[in-house]
């Protein structure tokens, strides 16, 4: 069901994929909430972070406005969108800190049994997101079920929604996507 604001959110989507910085501005004011639920959501999931929520939700924002495609079919396709654009923040700042780890930032320092384990998930965290970045060379609509169940937390109609598949195309991607990361992973 299709309420007044979800046709509302299309239009100023809409609008702001016209060029109305206004509009996209409106959008980020009415998804504030969600979008802060997002972002708590993969900083849980991906563990200590240098980042809080309102850092990740902003930067997100800027790196969703700043895109050239910026063609937002609806609500669930730019939440969608935006915890992609969450996971690859969330990356882009492990690779920095694995980066300064081995010697990027010229202090040297002794690790205690903490520091191992936090870097050891950093690289966990980078082999997910290789995985994935496979997986959707390979067939894009099953990192999008990905990134909208497990990144964005949807539901399968949600996810349906957002990418313009049947929830039964959902269900059989979604199993896929997640034996081939099994593989990948060799988990």
């Amino acid at each position: 069901m299709v309420t007044d604001q979800s046709e509302g959110i299309t239009v100023l989507l809409r609008a702001a994929a016209q060029g109305d910085q206004e509009a996209g501005d409106r959008v980020f004011t009415l998804l504030y909430d969600q979008l802060r639920s997002l972002a708590r959501r993969q900083l849980r999931r991906q563990g200590r972070q240098t980042l809080n929520t309102t850092e990740l939700v902003h930067e997100a924002y800027v790196k969703i406005s700043g895109s050239p495609a910026r063609d937002f079919a609806d609500r669930g396709h730019f939440l969608c969108l935006a915890a992609g654009a969450m996971r690859h923040i969330l990356v882009d700042h492990a690779r920095e800190k694995l980066r300064l780890k081995r010697g990027g930032g010229a202090l040297q320092e002794t690790l205690d049994e903490r520091h191992a384990v936090f870097f050891q998930h950093l690289d966990q965290v980078l082999a997910v997101d290789q995985a994935l970045e496979r997986l959707g060379r390979e067939d894009s609509r099953l990192s999008g079920v990905v990134e909208c169940k497990y990144f964005a937390g949807y539901t399968e109609p949600e996810t349906a929604e957002a990418l313009g598949v049947s929830e039964r195309t959902v269900r059989r991607l979604w199993q896929q996507a997640r034996t081939e990361l099994r593989g990948e992973l060799g988990r």
